[in-house]
């Protein structure tokens, strides 16, 4: 289907979808104050994490850097605490980029157009598109994962979405179709009937749906089956032990690598493989340890992108002071001072622990 015929059969949805949001719209915080920082900071945090999830992080951050200055000067180790549990930390590493680029060539304010917007780091289309029509006025769309499921089924098409000229066809309908008055309640509306309607895995609810009798798939009976979409590439799997130490009620930690997985942030000492009692004691001899009270913990795993890590853990008392890039952190600053990736989070605060590591 090409891009206008799709916007002759979208065309409809606006009022009805628009009226529907106005009066069922969950309130959330960045929506009581549009400003377009606040705007921004949601948009980014809520890539690829929970609304759930992402309400007391996103108050937390905007209490500690209320603008763009603020976050542009703020240390990087402070930065990734409050960032803590979110995860994807590139995420919060491309927001100070962009905002050390609005405070050098906007004022410290969000650039007031799509495509400044979207030449800021880490702002794709979808972002930018979200800032400018909810936070700005104008009439961009925003396509996520959640508007391509809800074009999908309202036009009945059965195209790959993870296919880029998809995405671009199902944009530049929606752009002939946004209100120009409302763009950002339409943007958000389309974002809330895929968030609480029009949901993922076969189950939509189309009894609340305001566009059921608009929606192609419905009246054909085949809404369950789509969006299509191409499988994903299978992870590849590594398996890690991780060792969780104290001496005299300190407990070492280590900076990851600046490049790849997790860069910058701190871990507990980690080696690869599974190691046995035999072969934990080994290794933790190898980096200057010496282990009392070896206790085994229980496995966990841990899901990025594109790799799964299957963990198993041991605790153990040491003696020795370990390699000269490890810090020894008090259980008080191991909580305020160190962003330790949820990875880590069985093994340092988890339930998985056995015995008395202070806190």
């Amino acid at each position: 289907m090409t891009p206008e015929a799709l916007a002759r059969q979208l065309a409809p949805i606006a009022a009805p979808l628009v009226d529907w949001y106005r009066q069922n719209a969950r309130v959330l915080p960045w929506r009581e104050n549009t400003d377009p920082y606040r705007v921004w900071v949601s948009e980014i945090m809520l890539q690829q994490t929970r609304v759930t999830a992402v309400i007391p992080y996103y108050l937390r951050f905007l209490e500690a850097l209320p603008t763009p200055a603020a976050l542009a000067a703020c240390p990087e180790d402070r930065l990734m605490k409050l960032w803590e549990g979110l995860g994807y930390y590139s995420r919060a590493r491309n927001m100070q980029k962009a905002a050390r680029v609005m405070v050098e060539r906007y004022g410290g304010q969000l650039p007031s157009s799509f495509e400044d917007l979207k030449a800021l780091p880490g702002v794709g289309e979808y972002t930018a598109g979200a800032v400018a029509s909810i936070a700005l006025g104008l009439p961009c769309p925003a396509v996520d994962g959640n508007v391509l499921r809800v074009v999908s089924r309202l036009a009945a098409s059965r195209e790959d979405i993870a296919a880029p000229q998809v995405k671009k066809d199902f944009s530049a309908a929606l752009s002939a179709v946004i209100p120009r008055d409302c763009p950002g309640d339409f943007t958000q509306a389309l974002m809330e009937l895929g968030a609480c309607v029009c949901l993922p895995g076969g189950d939509p609810l189309c009894g609340g749906c305001p566009l059921w009798d608009l929606c192609r798939a419905r009246a054909l009976g085949i809404q369950g089956r789509l969006p299509v979409k191409a499988p994903k590439k299978a992870r590849r799997q590594e398996e890690h032990t991780v060792f969780v130490l104290e001496r005299e009620g300190l407990l070492p930690l280590m900076k990851r690598p600046e490049k790849g997985l997790l860069r910058g942030l701190w871990q507990p000492p980690m080696a690869a493989g599974h190691l046995d009692g035999e072969e934990a004691r080994a290794a933790l001899s190898a980096m200057g340890f010496l282990a009392m009270d070896l206790r085994p913990l229980p496995p966990a795993r841990h899901i990025f992108t594109h790799v799964q890590w299957e963990l198993v853990g041991w605790q153990a008392r040491v003696s020795g002071d370990g390699p000269r890039d490890f810090r020894w952190f008090t259980p008080r600053a191991l909580l305020e001072e160190a962003a330790v990736p949820t990875a880590f989070a069985a093994y340092l605060g988890g339930k998985a622990l056995k015995g008395p590591i202070p806190r």
